[in-house]
């Protein structure tokens, strides 16, 4: 059983920085496979996790599609393939030379949106073989952009643990309580859904903050401080999951996460990546 994790939340909350420490819990205290899939357009949870990125699943499907159109015609999704090959075949083996391994967790960009022209069918591909994918790892964390409706045209796994990451701020949490008013929309169905404040520059919300939270429809997990050691890792470059282990922001994520996952761990740990 495959635990799936997806983080969302409006731009610039620091959801990636909190997707790269809740990776570093997994591989430290869950000793599972982990597959990271940075759904977010702008692509640079590879960096956080210290990792090389050069071809997105939004690479391979304009391209799938490019040379498709240039021999039936646009909008179709049939021919244009090397002899022999399926539409699924030629996702599955260009997407897991795309995939980027790590040491104890991989990693997939699905990359650009999609352009003019039909992706139904495309998307339609792209889900079973993402979700076949998927299941060869213990953990899936997805990180995600503001917007949570593409997850449905990512995947049709259901997701154990939604993570909605929101700054200090009213206008945060409104956009927060937007992100989890989403999920009720969603083709697939998310079991629990938390909210976690970022970058709090202190201990204890004040009560108008506290009054907001309360109104979101989502169990409020808890507080990550803010830490200037985390600019500067942005300055030089240094991959956030580097981070000291005794660090505010990673303890805080650590103890977090410790209790969201609680009976959530798979009962048997597959520990084994995609192969190529």
């Amino acid at each position: 059983m495959t635990v799936t994790i997806a983080l969302a939340g409006k731009g610039g909350t620091g959801k990636t920085t909190v997707a790269a420490m809740v990776i570093r819990y997994l591989l430290e205290e869950q000793s599972g496979a982990v597959l990271a899939i940075d759904a977010d357009p702008s692509s640079n949870l590879n960096m956080v996790l210290g990792l090389e990125l050069d071809e997105t699943v939004g690479d391979i499907r304009e391209e799938l599609l490019a040379e498709i159109q240039s021999t039936v015609g646009a909008g179709a999704l049939a021919g244009g393939l090397p002899s022999g090959m399926s539409k699924s075949d030629y996702f599955d083996y260009h997407i897991r030379m795309a995939t980027v391994e790590g040491d104890g967790v991989d990693l997939i960009a699905m990359g650009r949106p999609e352009g003019q022209g039909c992706y139904c069918a495309a998307n339609s591909v792209m889900r079973t073989v993402m979700d076949r994918i998927s299941s060869n790892y213990d953990f899936v964390v997805m990180d995600n952009e503001a917007g949570m409706e593409h997850l449905s045209r990512r995947t049709t796994r259901d997701v154990d643990m939604l993570l909605i990451v929101s700054d200090p701020t009213q206008r945060g949490i409104v956009a927060a309580q937007r992100v989890a008013d989403l999920v009720d929309e969603l083709a697939i169905t998310i079991q629990d859904r938390y909210l976690i404040i970022n970058r709090f520059p202190g201990r204890e919300l004040p009560p108008a903050l506290e009054e907001a939270v309360a109104h979101v429809n989502a169990e409020f997990l808890g507080i990550v401080p803010y830490d200037a050691t985390l600019a500067e890792f942005e300055f030089t470059g240094r991959p956030l999951i580097e981070l000291d282990g005794n660090s505010p922001v990673y303890q805080s994520v650590r103890e977090m996460f410790k209790r969201a996952l609680h009976g959530k761990r798979p009962p048997g740990l597959m520990a084994r990546h995609i192969t190529t």
